[in-house]
């Protein structure tokens, strides 16, 4: 049984779930938004938000290693986060991001969706 376990595993080990997730995540920062599967999509949405969270304070030295620590490996996606995405949403309390659902993908039938950032 898997109780209380919060994210889901992603038919992966944890290295390269965490690896697909950053770059995802990358992804998301860099074009804005991302088509992937639903369970993926709904990953990196939490990944995602909790890095806003940390970059919404603004980019004092504290929050910047917190977010290099998330996303050790591109620098440019960290300074956009820092410069372009959290700065529109100090005032908003959560929900960064939004799901939209896109169908069922024709080659095996997994359910895929659009991952965007709220305007």
């Amino acid at each position: 049984m898997i109780h209380q376990n919060g994210r889901k595993k992603l038919n992966m080990k944890p290295a390269h779930r965490r690896a697909v997730l950053r770059n995802q995540a990358i992804h998301l920062i860099t074009y804005g938004h991302l088509v992937t599967t639903k369970a993926r999509a709904k990953e990196v949405q939490r990944f995602a938000e909790r890095l806003v969270t940390l970059a919404r304070v603004g980019s004092d030295f504290n929050s910047i290693r917190r977010v290099k620590s998330l996303l050790p490996y591109k620098q440019e996606a960290i300074t956009s986060l820092f410069k372009d995405v959290a700065p529109r949403y100090t005032n908003r309390q959560g929900g960064y991001t939004r799901i939209i659902p896109l169908g069922r993908r024709m080659s095996d039938t997994a359910v895929m969706a659009r991952l965007e950032w709220v305007s």
